[in-house]
């Protein structure tokens, strides 16, 4: 779905997919924790200063290292908990444990906020803190702020046994409520003048927060924000695995929000390859041709046809 000057202009879903179907949005469900984590700041319930181990204490080891102690919300929201992918990457989100005491008990052998490594564990932490907060986990404290303004209706969101939603992943919605979502954002967090969110965090959370590497052809070696990623072209995106995007590109007014069946991070990569291809270069100042429209008839897909997610 592309959308321009708050307008949709072109869509498509290759059957048996349609546009009424929720997507597993994998951890494009960051972005929408992170507006929950916005909001809180909002309503004076924390900072991005504050440490982590103040809300967490219960569930920290019983001798916690320095590096845990000092380590911030700021961290949590940039990925640079200190903590190593190797030690964080493969938790159980599954099990019936207290999967905050296991995350706070992974080692932390680098400074907070002195390198980025990407993990889920994070976010999970971050929504663990807004439920404990405000006692509603993120998916409901952003029902009435979030979801219902934006016609997402009440959308469902994975939660671990404890009842917190995971935060990191878990989040279902349509190809539109992403669209929605990058509109929202592109807006600075007015929806039909109406402010849902405030422009501060918008502009803090999109904007580059911690280097993460120097491929300059790569959309992930960009730079991150507060769980949204840079992107080249002065753009940023929220994305999750398989190809779930929504993008957002101030310069041009637009949106474009993709929900997809790719393999690997190759496919991931060439999804925004032909976006910065073939749709950057197309907007222009002037409007389309009369009768100018974008042809999805054709769009088909045996079933079964893009292998690797089970929701494309």
């Amino acid at each position: 779905m592309l959308v321009r000057h708050g307008t949709v202009v072109a869509e498509g879903w290759w059957p048996p997919h349609s546009a009424t179907e929720p997507h597993k949005l994998w951890s494009l469900s960051k972005s929408f924790t992170s507006t929950a984590v916005g909001l809180a700041i909002d309503d004076g319930l924390l900072s991005v200063g504050a440490r982590v181990l103040d809300f967490l204490s219960e569930d920290a080891p019983l001798h916690p290292c320095d590096n845990l102690r000092a380590m911030r919300i700021h961290d949590l929201l940039t990925m640079s908990t200190g903590q190593r992918k190797e030690d964080i990457g493969d938790l159980k989100w599954d099990s019936d444990g207290n999967l905050t005491r296991t995350i706070l008990a992974a080692p932390v052998p680098h400074k907070p906020g002195s390198r980025f490594a990407y993990n889920s564990a994070a976010t999970y932490l971050l929504s663990a803190i807004v439920q404990k907060l405000t006692g509603k986990t993120v998916r409901d404290y952003l029902q009435p702020r979030l979801f219902t303004p934006l016609g997402m209706g009440k959308p469902h969101w994975d939660a671990c046994p404890r009842g917190i939603s995971l935060g990191g992943i878990g989040l279902n919605l349509r190809t539109e409520d992403i669209a929605k979502f990058g509109l929202l954002c592109l807006r600075r967090g007015l929806w039909h003048g109406n402010p849902l969110v405030p422009a501060s965090w918008i502009d803090t959370a999109t904007s580059l927060q911690i280097g993460t590497g120097n491929n300059p052809r790569s959309d992930w070696a960009q730079g991150y924000g507060y769980q949204f990623w840079r992107c080249r072209h002065d753009i940023y995106r929220g994305d999750g695995a398989f190809g779930q995007y929504f993008i957002v590109i101030p310069g041009h007014d637009a949106v474009v929000a993709i929900t997809g069946g790719v393999k690997d991070m190759i496919g991931m990569q060439a999804i925004l390859n032909l976006v910065w291809k073939w749709i950057l270069p197309a907007f222009a100042d002037k409007p389309l041709p009369p009768g100018s429209r974008a042809d999805s008839n054709a769009l088909s897909l045996p079933v079964g046809g893009m292998a690797g997610t089970g929701s494309k």
